[in-house]
């Protein structure tokens, strides 16, 4: 997920400071990882120096003063064409629970012991989205979110079964180079 384009994308709907940001970040995506608060100033810097956004000024609300910042007219043309991009398809098949059956192989591990740790980890998360998505009054966002996350981990046991029926096969064509 691009931390540019996202400060950006909550930039377009008026100026901000850093903490309204965060804040907003964190509400409109529920399921991401939590922005650090270095992370957005940071963002920030760079965003104005690359004449994305600009300083609006400061507000301070009664509190300390803060920075307000603004999308500007670039910022919001690279805004147009990042949200236009298709993203792409992940380029590389294998992942980290591939990795680990196969050196759990090479190691003279237990992948298959392995695989079903692994699965019950995902059974155990997938009953936690389900929970967080079936909370009453749960917003759409937060929803989404988990039907994402639910989807992408069922997608992982599908492949976990079809790994463990082949494990065999797997193992005798890893062993044999």
């Amino acid at each position: 997920m691009s931390t540019r384009h996202i400060l950006l994308g909550l930039l377009s709907s008026g100026p901000s400071h850093g903490y309204d940001l965060k804040r907003r970040h964190d509400e409109r995506f529920p399921q991401a990882r939590p922005l650090a608060y270095g992370q957005v100033y940071t963002t920030l810097q760079r965003l104005v120096r690359d004449g994305l956004a600009k300083v609006e000024g400061t507000d301070s609300d009664g509190g300390p003063e803060r920075t307000m910042y603004r999308a500007t007219d670039d910022g919001e043309r690279e805004l147009a064409c990042w949200t236009a991009e298709t993203a792409p398809p992940a380029p590389f098949v294998a992942n980290e629970i591939f990795a680990k059956v196969v050196v759990a192989i090479l190691a003279g591990g237990d992948p298959a012991a392995y695989l079903r740790d692994q699965r019950a980890a995902h059974m155990a998360r997938m009953r936690e989205l389900t929970k967080v998505k079936t909370t009453p009054g749960a917003d759409l966002a937060t929803v989404l979110s988990a039907d994402y996350a639910l989807s992408h981990l069922d997608a992982d046991l599908r492949w976990m079964s079809t790994t463990a029926d082949r494990l065999a096969t797997l193992t005798a064509e890893v062993t044999a180079r």
